[in-house]
């Protein structure tokens, strides 16, 4: 199976070994550029492919008139200033210009119209590979900007002058190349699809729309320019699904018992280059300290387990340590028995020979804990009992609720539920109702001893295309679900445990309904219908050409061996969770596809909260990069 890290880091690695040819020459980054470097790849990597050293262009760097440099570089004007100056310096022998996405044409035109660079550039190549794979099936552009950009009502201007500069290619974040990009990587041309609101009431309805065509416009115009583009293959083609956030606005505000998605919510786990998560190693010991570590896909451990259910994960813990205690049986006395989690981390303190091992179990030992820990304390069986039954709209024996008004109203009287879980409550109960009267919905805040201001994170929701105010006399329905609920088959005993899970994102739902080729056409068009339109539900062979191909994806299950699996890319506007991400590996499993998930930027509960509430702020508040002072050359 694919992996969009091996596949970025393949082609950054292949870039460099095809430009050194054997020869040894320095490499120039930017601080972007090497953010995507270092994402895939360790420095060492790097210079094993005859790179004698690597260079920021932005610092001051002596002249080197005897060695050929490699820039690899992003398109920004600051830099095409500072690589000019390099020419105009003769810095170095000769200049072989890799550029991580494309150039504004009047950027090139600069560069090209300069005899004095003319004359050092020895190669000038653009890669495309301006995205942060996460993990193997997961892609972030590392861009939390995208969501007050998208959906903030002073930012409509924004929108526009993005997608003009989507369709001149002038913006180095723009979403279309971005989403090439990735295309690109993965050397797919797909059929596009996307999301088309069935009763759009808000101003960014009409994103995917405007998107879509853009991305359409993009691949279309690289395969024009790049005859080997899509490379021969026996894999059917691919679909691409671009929606956006306003598609499911439960998903970001439920509790979530997998593993990734629980440690995320409930655990202050830093995000940034890295993702770590501090805890105590040596506990109990001389050397005792609190420690960084990273949770990454070298983590085997994560690797295998973030996608489980919470009870399972400890079971997993304590089986795989009950394990090794056995495959070393010196290590520990006969009458010992790891019967907890703080009995397992009690053992690995006295385990100095295993340090490597010793710190992986540690942390997700620690995180296994402090999630449980907080799971009783923060009354979360309750809350999330209550928040599923608003989510599906349907009670644990999947009939109709009665009464849900009082139930939410108890769990806003338990004091050990937090304010942060109060107010997700209150806008999952709002989604529920299609809307409340503004008055019960203060009189909610204040029972739920709430600021009033937060009446305007719940009233924001309506930015996304949510009915957040209704009045006495709205004969106004509950609007159908996009993906109702279906219950399982009769006799089905649901654990407690999984029973707080009952609700499946959209995202779920979408990949399991176009996978049976019953997708709606009206609420996900294509910008190019298939000359065939039964094609999605069709059986078909497999082909040599993906020009040839039609979209297969409708086949219930495949035969197709790992390498030749068909693939579905699916590009979230707005932040992705991490229920949908796991949506999207489930959904690859179970039908033998390859799906890959593609986003601005991966939301939590508490930041989905602390973006919408963002959108009554004023504009000015938001410290949005397009209104930050343009950067310069040093």
């Amino acid at each position: 199976m694919v992996s969009i890290i091996d596949a970025q880091r393949e082609i950054i690695l292949n870039t460099i070994r095809q430009t050194t040819r054997g020869d040894w020459k320095v490499l120039v980054v930017d601080t972007e550029s090497r953010r995507l470097i270092d994402n895939v790849l360790e420095e060492d990597a790097i210079l094993n492919e005859n790179i004698t050293h690597i260079e920021q262009i932005e610092q001051r760097r002596p002249t080197n008139r005897d060695v050929d440099a490699i820039y690899f570089l992003t398109p920004q004007p600051h830099i095409v200033d500072c690589v000019m100056a390099d020419l105009g310096k003769r810095k170095y022998k000769k200049a072989f210009l890799v550029w991580t996405s494309l150039l504004h044409p009047a950027l090139r035109d600069r560069i090209d119209k300069s005899s004095t660079a003319r004359e050092q550039i020895a190669l000038f190549k653009v890669l495309n590979v301006e995205f942060f794979p996460r993990e193997s099936h997961l892609v972030t552009f590392r861009d939390p900007w995208a969501f007050p950009v998208l959906f903030h009502p002073a930012c409509n201007g924004l929108v526009r002058q993005h997608m003009e500069d989507v369709a001149q290619k002038a913006s180095k974040r723009a979403l279309s190349w971005d989403i090439v990009g990735v295309c690109v990587a993965l050397g797919e041309y797909p059929v596009i699809r996307y999301y088309k609101p069935r009763t759009p009431s808000h101003e960014a309805s009409i994103l995917c729309s405007h998107l879509a065509r853009f991305v359409q416009d993009e691949l279309d115009l690289y395969a024009k320019f790049h005859e080997d583009f899509p490379p021969q293959t026996g894999r059917a083609r691919g679909v691409l699904i671009i929606t956006d956030r306003s598609m499911d606005l439960m998903a970001p505000l439920l509790h979530e018992f997998t593993y990734q998605a629980m440690v995320h919510d409930l655990l202050p786990i830093r995000e940034g280059d890295k993702i770590t998560y501090k805890t105590v190693v040596n506990e109990g010991q001389p050397d005792q300290s609190e420690k960084e570590l990273e949770i990454s896909e070298k983590d085997k451990i994560w690797v295998e387990s973030r996608h489980q259910h919470m009870k399972d994960i400890i079971e997993k813990l304590t089986a795989d340590f009950q394990k090794f205690m056995n495959a070393n049986p010196n290590f520990t006395k006969q009458d010992d028995n790891p019967a907890s989690l703080g009995a397992i981390k009690d053992m690995l303190a006295g385990l100095p020979q295993f340090q490597e091992m010793k710190e992986a179990y540690n942390l997700h030992l620690s995180m296994a804990q402090e999630s449980m820990n907080r799971f009783q304390r923060f009354k979360l069986p309750d809350v999330a009992s209550v928040e599923q039954v608003l989510a599906t709209g349907l009670d644990e024996d999947y009939k109709k609720p009665k009464g849900m008004a009082d139930q939410v109203i108890r769990m806003l009287d338990e004091p050990s539920v937090t304010p942060a879980d109060r107010l997700r409550l209150l806008c999952l109960y709002t989604l529920h109702r299609s809307g409340v009267l503004p008055a019960d919905l203060t009189k909610l805040l204040a029972h739920a001893q709430l600021p009033s201001q937060d009446a305007y994170t719940i009233q924001n929701l309506s930015f996304l295309g949510a009915n957040t105010s209704r009045t006495l006399k709205d004969p106004r329905p509950v609007p159908p679900a996009l993906f109702p609920t279906i219950p399982p088959p009769p006799g089905t005993n649901l654990a407690e445990e999984y029973a707080l899970s009952r609700y499946q994102p959209a995202l779920h739902s979408l990949l399991e309904t176009l996978s049976t080729g019953a997708l709606d056409p009206q609420t996900f068009p294509y910008t190019k219908p298939p000359l065939d339109m039964g094609a999605d539900s069709a059986s078909l062979a497999s082909v040599t050409s993906l020009r040839a191909a039609k979209p297969t994806w409708a086949r219930s299950r495949t035969t197709a061996g790992a390498e030749n699996r068909q693939r579905c890319i699916v590009f979230m506007a707005g932040g992705a969770t991490y229920s949908e991400s796991r949506a999207c590996y489930t959904a690859g499993r179970e039908r033998g596809k390859e799906v890959v998930l593609v986003t601005s930027h991966m939301l939590t509960p508490a930041l989905f909260i602390r973006q919408v509430s963002d959108l009554s702020a004023e504009r000015r508040q938001l410290g949005l990069p397009a209104d930050a002072p343009k950067q310069q050359a040093p």
